[in-house]
Order: C-alpha cells, then sequence, then structure tokens
C-alpha cells in the first residue's frame, strides 16, 4: 500500500513540476539525459573601456530616474484621450486639456525642473517609445503648431530635439537597460 501511495505522489509531483518548468526542456546528449533551460538574450560586448562603462552607468542612472515619468505620461496621455472622446465641443474640449495641464503641473513640475539636460533628451525618448508620438506632434496635437514651434526653438538652445524618436536597434543601450533592470 506504501509503495502505491509512494508512486502515485512521485507522478503528482512529476506532472506538477514538468508544468511548472515551462522555459527548460530535457535533451540526451549521448547516453545522459540533460535540462536545458532557454534564457533570456543579454548583450555582451567587446570590453568597455574604462570611459564607455563610465557613460553606460550615466545612461542606466537617467534611465532609472526619468522611466517612471515616461510611463506616467504615457498613462495620463491615454486617459486624457479617452476623456477627450466623450467631450463634445472644442471649448469644452480645450477647458479639459488646460485642467489636466494644471495638475500634471502641481504633481510633477518641481521633480521635472530639477532634470539634467541629458535626462530630459533620454526622457523625450522614452516618451515616444511609451505613446509613439514624439514630444512635438503631443505639443502639436494638444497646444497647438505656433506654441510647439516656439517651445522647439527653446529646447533648441539647449541642445533638445523635440522631434527625437526613439529606435530600440540604435538606443539598444537604452532598450537593455529597461530589460535588465525590469523597467517595464
Amino acid at each position: 500500500m506504501k509503495k502505491i501511495i509512494f508512486a502515485s505522489f512521485a507522478v503528482v509531483a512529476c506532472c506538477n513540476a514538468s508544468a511548472q518548468k515551462q522555459d527548460s526542456a530535457w535533451q540526451v546528449v549521448g547516453t545522459d539525459t540533460v535540462n536545458v533551460k532557454v534564457m533570456d538574450p543579454i548583450l555582451i560586448s567587446a570590453g568597455m573601456d574604462e570611459k564607455g562603462r563610465e557613460e553606460y552607468q550615466k545612461l542606466k542612472r537617467r534611465v532609472k530616474k526619468v522611466m517612471p515619468f515616461a510611463k506616467m505620461a504615457a498613462y495620463k496621455m491615454q486617459v486624457m484621450e479617452d476623456n477627450l472622446g466623450l467631450k463634445k465641443g472644442k471649448k469644452e474640449r480645450k477647458k479639459y486639456i488646460k485642467e489636466c495641464e494644471e495638475s500634471l503641473k502641481q504633481m510633477y513640475m518641481d521633480q521635472l525642473k530639477n532634470l539634467s539636460i541629458e535626462e530630459g533628451k533620454v526622457l523625450m525618448k522614452l516618451i515616444y517609445r511609451e505613446t509613439g508620438k514624439t514630444t512635438w506632434q503631443i505639443m502639436k496635437s494638444y497646444r497647438g503648431g505656433g506654441e510647439a514651434l516656439m517651445w522647439q526653438a527653446f529646447g533648441s538652445i539647449y541642445g533638445h530635439d523635440m522631434k527625437v524618436e526613439y529606435d530600440p536597434v540604435i538606443d539598444y543601450q537604452i532598450e537593455n537597460i529597461i530589460r535588465v533592470e525590469d523597467l517595464e
């Protein structure tokens, strides 16, 4: 009787273990059976020099600092778009956009004022990554082309380009940081 209970327990345990390990597989190599696990791809670089490591660490700090802002911007923009669809007149839509802008200023302006120029550049790329729109397109659709042009000119003084897009191939380091640090 004990053998039957043990055997049934062993079968249930094996079935449960195999159901939990979906990212591994067993392969026969020669006469041995080997458990093969599938891992996420990793970035391998040919030995960065000290300056390269330092730049990567700076980029990592910047991404970790501004990623929550980009996520929040994407969320707030989606909510705003949903609510704008319910507004009937142009005047009502403008009033709603102004209210949203004021609430965002109250919540985040102090933190955003303290961003460095490079953090701002990373933030604009991450906003594009999260929303699929450049900061220029966002500004133009909500505030108008004239104001977008004014902010583009003001930003260009400090080296910003509101039309910058995120490309995961070109910005592979940012993408790797997001994946490794589990920022998504």
